[in-house]
């Protein structure tokens, strides 16, 4: 198991179950604060002799679970992962909206002077870096701010995946005991998913660097530069071949994510991003979105109408026109997850229609 088996577990407000999230909120949902639990408590004391055996101090363990408890929500959202059902195009309109690539280009000036050194050390280039650090926290904004212990910790009481999430629970105690952070101030996705590029424990312990020099490697810190720099080193050490692209739209590229819709051919540098999270749809996000920030312009070829028969334009004005009569879509981008759905139905009910929820020419025809 490793950093894909985690990012899948973390999916749920994304666009794939083998993708990162992709949304976020700015403050944590009240069934993801730590609460007392019995039975956790005694799982926490039966653990201690197995975290001491790992080398993890009781000083460590004390301060580390000082602040900790069970989390539910944690729980909840762990045995309710949708399955993946996004096409390359409703995943590419959220991964490389307009915004994502607006903010992009702004983060890119912000802190092009660290990311062209980090090309230059690694070899990995510039925009993609920034990239993935798009897609995992749409550049830091979305970091999550859920206590990792608490959270790795519930994972492995929980049981499902107990001994996954229990190397991830050792390893956040590891990471501790080495001073990089404090046990406040290690926060991060509900999976347990950390910092501005989404590590999760093991693979902070293997791949992070200290580019900053403070002793610390601070993946977490308003100043990217750590989370960048890891995760240019976590790229090269699998196998980013300096100066080749990560492929490009070919119309005779053999692979076809979406059956009528763009071809690609693509590079070792493909599956170096794979190595990251291993997604067909994630690694192409990452390049075209790389290629934007760099300046390059949309996908030339064309996506053919949904199985609804709708086309992405179609989509929009389904929604615009659903928005405009009061039923909230969450916005107009084309991708009608659960809000455009709940939309549908209520006007469908509203008109005295069965409420199936299902988009259709029809139904765009009778919004007028």
């Amino acid at each position: 198991m490793n950093r894909r088996f985690v990012l899948t577990a973390i999916a749920a407000a994304g666009v794939s179950a083998c993708a990162p999230r992709l949304t976020g909120t700015a403050s944590v949902a009240s069934d993801l604060q730590p609460i007392a639990d019995g039975g956790y408590d005694a799982w926490v004391r039966a653990f201690r002799p197995r975290a001491a055996a790992a080398g993890i101090s009781d000083r460590t363990f004390d301060a580390a679970f000082r602040s900790a408890g069970f989390i539910p929500g944690v729980v909840t959202r762990d045995r309710s992962q949708p399955e993946s059902s996004r096409t390359l195009e409703d995943y590419l309109s959220i991964a490389v909206s307009d915004e994502r690539v607006a903010k992009g280009r702004a983060a890119f000036a912000r802190h092009r002077t660290t990311l062209t050194a980090l090309e230059a050390r690694y070899g990995v280039d510039a925009s993609i870096i920034a990239a993935v650090w798009g897609l995992e926290s749409f550049y830091g904004e979305r970091r999550g701010d859920v206590p990792v212990i608490s959270a790795t910790s519930t994972l492995a009481y929980e049981g499902r995946r107990a001994s996954f999430f229990e190397n991830q629970l050792i390893a956040a105690l590891r990471i501790l005991q080495n001073g990089d952070i404090t046990a406040d101030r290690m926060v991060g996705s509900w999976a347990g998913a950390m910092g501005h590029t989404q590590f999760i424990p093991t693979s902070y312990l293997a791949y992070a660097v200290d580019y900053t020099g403070d002793g610390r490697r601070d993946i977490w810190s308003d100043d990217p530069s750590d989370a960048l720099a890891s995760t240019a080193a976590y790229l090269a050490r699998s196998g980013w071949t300096r100066g080749q692209p990560w492929g490009r739209e070919s119309a005779d590229g053999p692979l076809q994510p979406q059956a009528g819709g763009p071809r690609f051919t693509v590079t070792g540098n493909f599956r170096a991003i794979k190595r990251y999270n291993n997604s067909d749809l994630y690694a192409i996000g990452v390049g075209h979105l790389a290629d934007r920030i760099a300046g390059g312009g949309p996908l030339r070829g064309s996506f053919p109408p949904d199985a609804n028969g709708l086309t992405k334009n179609d989509r929009i004005r389904l929604q615009q026109r659903l928005t405009a009569r009061g039923f909230d879509t969450g916005g107009a981008d084309g991708v009608l997850g659960r809000k455009s759905e709940s939309a549908i139905r209520a006007y469908q009910t509203s008109t005295g229609q069965a409420a199936t929820g299902i988009p259709s020419p029809a139904l765009l025809a009778a919004l007028g």
